[in-house]
């Protein structure tokens, strides 16, 4: 059956199925505002499945989810680098052009979601771990980021050089988070004195225009991750009597 001009019109537009506190939804937002791409937000219910995530992510049943040309592309890092390539000719490439760069920051993209968003969740109190371990992980990874940004960015801005790139995306989309568990966990994770490359990187990317607008306020992050623990703590507590 033919789509009527609504329903090509619906399919044709750019949506997002995500969380607002999801770093691995912001990335996508952020990637999206870079090559001036229109979105709509849809925001995912927190503590359930939309009926919508289920249809367009039937594998991993996990946000976010690009809607795009009636398609359904999931996993954020794959999502980027279709935006990047969709929406080739709006503003400077995301990924490097030489295969080695691309490869590098595919490399310091994936380590940094392995080391600091499961260390992160330990930290929130969210998933189950010794809280001294996970922030030593993270300390490591910054230490490692830190020497990374030195040796690709080149004295330039970003990891990308003078334009915020696939490797910037990634990491960047975990700076609010950042920030909520240094007041969560009582941790400073982002050391000026330790780590002054990615510090000064840190604020010129939460201030860049296709950031500032998606980053979450530490406050609210702390208050949902407050509202995330609630109901593990009293499960935790009615268990103990």
């Amino acid at each position: 059956m033919a789509l009527n001009g609504d329903e090509q019109a619906a399919a044709a537009a750019v949506r997002v199925i995500g969380g607002w506190a999801c770093p691995y939804a912001i990335r996508v937002f952020a990637a999206l505002k870079l090559k001036g791409v229109d979105y709509e937000f849809l925001q995912e219910p927190a503590g359930r499945k939309s009926e919508l995530l289920l249809r367009s992510n039937p594998v991993y049943k996990k946000i976010p989810v690009l809607l795009h040309n009636g398609n359904s592309i999931c996993e954020s890092m794959i999502i980027i680098e279709y935006v990047d390539e969709i929406w080739a000719s709006n503003g400077p490439a995301i990924l490097p052009a030489q295969p080695y760069s691309r490869a590098i920051e595919r490399f310091w993209a994936q380590y940094t979601d392995d080391k600091i968003a499961p260390a992160f969740l330990v930290l929130r109190g969210f998933t189950k771990g010794d809280k001294d371990e996970a922030a030593a992980q993270v300390s490591t990874a910054m230490q490692h980021l830190e020497e990374a940004f030195v040796k690709l960015s080149q004295g330039k801005h970003y990891f990308g050089g003078e334009s915020i790139g696939f490797l910037d995306l990634v990491l960047g989309s975990h700076l609010g988070w950042f920030k909520a568990v240094e007041k969560i966990a009582g941790v400073k994770v982002l050391d000026g004195t330790r780590f002054p490359e990615l510090t000064a990187w840190a604020d010129r990317f939460c201030a860049h225009g296709a950031v500032k607008d998606v980053m979450p306020e530490t406050d609210r992050l702390v208050e949902f991750s407050a509202s995330l623990n609630a109901p593990l703590e009293a499960k935790a507590s009615s268990q103990a009597k």
